[in-house]
């Protein structure tokens, strides 16, 4: 524990100066945070997603490392910053409703230099009523009703601080006791509310600075003590909205009204909206998170866009295996695999000029090669920020004993290097991070088999080491149809774009040992392109060896379909896919490409 000097004056006329609500807020969010693992396993309301605790601590953790790291002159100077922070990191359902109260403290204490008993009640009555207001169909039971408790309490004359802040915080204690009887799912779960729980911790946090004048380090996740109270998927939790779907919007104003009615059009669930100054947190449940980014973008500029399937969640937090495997999109996995394998994926970027999405979550293969066909603007990818890979690992390691990411080639992406941040920052001790050496079909196929012995028992040091064999003896090859998308993105000279039309070549690139792809050869054939690509892999494998194989394709499943019946005419193949490959391949080898991943069981 740090000592810390309280600045908070406890006297009948006491004022809480800008140090002293820094730190007492430093000591209630570090509390929330602390027990995350805890909240995500008591997390059955609005969907039992198993992700209160994380969202509520990555929220939570934007204002620590922002606002709360430095000092301030006044508490609304503070208040004000927390504010931002909070909106700009808020995460989850209960997050963004946190970000709101958060911004309606700001908003009613104004630029006021120190906080008063009555300043900071008036302040919580407004912060309340936000909160509430943030919501389209606000319900009892959860947060909102424990913050209602704590503002009413506060009303009450003040004469000790101290006595005063308890007598909220045992009201709070109170009505989150009492949320069980208001929502039945609670109530058969046998569990509170997790955004209740969550909010009453951070009182809690706070309440304790004050009697002891200090602040808890963050501590260690502890092993899970109990198990995840959402077993089943209950019936308010709408099956058909599994998207758990948010976005910022930049706007000098924006028509909260008019946003409600439009979000309500699309039959939205759960929306949220949280904002201060010229942003506003969007958070809803929908059925296509590209509806809502779609929407949004009438009302702003839209950044921070993510989206997370909630079933995908609900699996993570029920499944009993002892190693929970990532990977990123740049794998071109089997449609429905993460269904049925410990297995989950972390999206990459995909921009359209000024457009953002997320691969395969906005934006399908169907619809990124369209807009790769009609656009004057080429896409870039680019790879997803360590916060993606944090809330992804916070949440399985709620469930799960360790956490092992496999990603994209060092060599050929940031992705990797953003998921190492995520776990040094997080808990290095339990999760591993493994370049595969490979992309596309080649990545996924050693995704397939860390999921797959994850989902026998095995251990992440045994996965580790399997993978690591398996990837010297794992090829991705690729054949790029069309050049004149290398060409204008600048990958390929104009010079060898133009030689390689008038000559008739068909280039063909492979990813070497130190994980770069590189050109391997080109075929003079483009009618026959799928045999003649045939025919130039099976001369570089071995016939005697068992294999695992994978087509991908970029828009082009009849010819991939010839493709792989080829090799598997010549080949001992034990098992085979056939998938769509994403824009990790796409944006650069254009439609009409296709990849060819091996993978060689014995040495």
């Amino acid at each position: 524990m740090v000592a810390i000097t309280s600045t908070l004056d406890l006297s009948p006329s006491w004022r809480i100066s800008p140090q002293g609500l820094r730190r007492a807020l430093i000591a209630g969010m570090r509390r929330v945070i602390n027990q995350r693992e805890a909240l995500n396993r008591i997390n059955v309301f609005p969907v039992p997603d198993g992700d209160t605790g994380s969202n509520l601590a990555f929220t939570l953790r934007s204002v620590l490392s922002g606002a709360l790291s430095r000092r301030n002159r006044s508490v609304g100077e503070l208040l004000s910053s927390v504010a931002a922070d909070a909106v700009d990191g808020a995460r989850g359902n209960s997050g963004a409703i946190l970000a709101q109260f958060f911004a309606g403290l700001s908003e009613s204490v104004g630029d006021a230099a120190q906080l008063s008993a009555s300043c900071l009640a008036r302040a919580a009555a407004s912060a309340s009523e936000q909160a509430r207001g943030a919501l389209a169909q606000p319900k009892e039971g959860t947060i909102l009703s424990v913050i209602r408790a704590f503002a009413d309490a506060l009303q009450a004359p003040a004469g000790d601080f101290r006595q005063w802040f308890g007598a909220a915080l045992a009201s709070a204690q109170r009505a989150l006791a009492d949320t069980p009887k208001q929502l039945a799912v609670l109530r058969q779960a046998g569990v509170v509310d997790a955004g209740a729980q969550g909010f009453v911790d951070l009182l809690e946090g706070i309440h304790d600075f004050l009697l002891r004048r200090r602040v808890d380090p963050l501590a260690a996740s502890d092993e899970p003590t109990q198990e995840f109270a959402g077993e089943h998927w209950h019936d308010d939790a709408d099956a058909s909205k599994p998207w758990c779907t948010e976005c910022l919007i930049h706007a000098e104003q924006v028509d909260r009204s008019a946003l409600h009615a439009a979000l309500a059009a699309i039959e939205a669930d759960s929306v949220v909206l949280a904002g201060v100054g010229d942003r506003l947190r969007v958070h809803a449940h929908v059925d296509q998170p590209g509806k809502l980014f779609d929407l949004a973008s009438r009302f702003g500029t839209v950044t921070a866009r993510k989206a997370e399937d909630m079933r995908a969640q609900h699996r993570a937090a029920t499944r009993s295996t002892r190693v929970a495997i990532v990977t990123d999109s740049a794998a071109d996995l089997p449609t429905g695999l993460n269904e049925q394998l410990p297995l989950d994926v972390v999206p990459v970027r995909v921009n359209f000029g000024a457009e953002d999405f997320l691969d395969r979550v906005s934006i399908s293969p169907a619809e990124f090669y369209r807009r790769l066909r009609e656009s004057s603007v080429l896409p870039q990818t680019s790879q997803p920020p360590p916060g993606d890979f944090r809330r992804q690992f916070e949440l399985l390691l709620g469930h799960a004993e360790e956490v092992l990411y496999l990603g994209i080639s060092r060599a050929l992406s940031g992705t990797l290097q953003a998921g190492e941040s995520a776990a040094a920052r997080l808990d290095s001790q339990r999760i591993r991070v493994l370049d595969s050496g490979q992309a596309s079909c080649g990545q996924a196929l050693l995704v397939i088999q860390a999921a797959e012995m994850a989902a026998a028992g095995a251990s992440a040091a045994e996965i580790a080491g399997r993978v690591s064999e398996l990837s010297r003896r794992t090829h991705t090859i690729a054949l790029a149809r069309e050049v004149s998308f290398a060409v204008r993105g600048g990958r390929v000279p104009a010079w060898a774009g133009k030689l390689s039309d008038w000559l008739g070549l068909t280039p063909i690139a492979r990813m070497q040992a130190n994980g770069r792809l590189g050109v391997a050869g080109a075929l003079l054939a483009r009618r026959h392109a799928p045999q003649r690509f045939a025919e130039w892999v099976l001369r570089r494998m071995p016939k005697e060896a068992r294999w695992w194989l994978m087509v991908g394709h970029c828009d082009a499943a009849e010819d991939a379909e010839v493709l792989r019946s080829a090799l598997r005419q010549r080949l001992q193949v034990e098992r085979d896919w056939l998938v769509e490959a994403g824009p990790a391949i796409g944006a650069h080898a254009g439609p009409g490409a296709l990849v060819v991943g091996l993978l060689q069981l014995d040495a």
